[in-house]
């Protein structure tokens, strides 16, 4: 897959912050000394991170060289490094791993969600926000054109595109035996000047793996198709606008003083 867009991405930056500063907010800490942001993107979670524990050793870590590059320039004073979340593993043990938008991208959280609460001090927390809209229209739609010729003989089986998501209860039972855990969802509804405006959003992150495979006509033809289905799917508001509906999964787990 070609590397991540950090221009594209921070389109709608304000949008894509608030619930990584909810995040942020529900991390019951005061002075944590070394925290790792898990897929950093261009920083704006890490900036957050900053502003809340100006006095921590703050690391970003993010398998995006643009996103790096942008994250570093955006924060001078801040580390930044390359890794791939599922093989990283700390230095020392972390009083905040902050993961904010980032595990659905990685496979397997029944072992990576117990490995990284290892990796916790005692009294630390893992913090986690995902999205959870693979039943909204906007992620529906791909699939289902995914699956439609002419495109799926070049996208293959959209439904394994990304990473399905657990259940909140799951997630309890993987954290609970180490950590205190706090489990809530969000459905934040942003106002979009337009629906294309929308596929301007998802093709900086969901859309990404659907349309790297085709060539520039299939690209155009699937985008065109898509834009008709979401338009029927977001209807005009009385202003002009579209309402984007999407829901998010948090949970903040504090360690016990206990060996994981």
């Amino acid at each position: 897959m070609q590397d991540w867009d950090p221009q594209l991405y921070r389109r709608f930056e304000k949008e894509r912050s608030r619930p990584a500063y909810e995040l942020i907010s529900r991390i019951d800490l005061s002075h944590p000394q070394r925290i790792t942001d898990l897929g950093c993107g261009p920083g704006n979670s890490t900036e957050g991170l900053l502003r809340r524990y100006p006095g921590a050793a703050i690391t970003g870590i993010d398998s995006s060289d643009a996103m790096l590059a942008s994250a570093r320039q955006r924060l001078p004073g801040c580390r930044f490094e390359p890794a791939d979340i599922s093989h990283w593993q700390p230095e020392a043990p972390q009083d905040v791993i902050y993961a904010n938008a980032s595990l659905q991208w990685v496979p397997d959280h029944q072992t990576l969600l117990p490995k990284l609460m290892s990796y916790i001090a005692p009294g630390g927390a893992l913090a986690i926000q995902m999205p959870d809209n693979r039943e909204e229209p906007t992620h529906q739609l791909m699939r289902q054109l995914a699956g439609q010729s002419p495109w799926q003989s070049v996208i293959g089986d959209g439904a394994q595109l990304r990473v399905k998501i657990l259940g909140a209860n799951d997630y309890y039972d993987l954290l609970a035996p180490a950590a205190h855990v706090d489990l809530w969802r969000t459905t934040y509804f942003h106002v979009m000047p337009s629906v294309d405006a929308i596929i301007e959003w998802v093709k900086s992150t969901g859309l990404r793996p659907f349309l790297e495979p085709l060539d520039d006509r299939m690209r155009e033809s699937y985008l065109a198709r898509y834009r008709q289905l979401l338009s029927l799917a977001y209807p005009v508001r009385a202003d002009g606008s579209v309402i984007l509906s999407f829901p998010r999964l948090f949970m903040v787990a504090a360690r016990k003083n206990l060996q994981y």
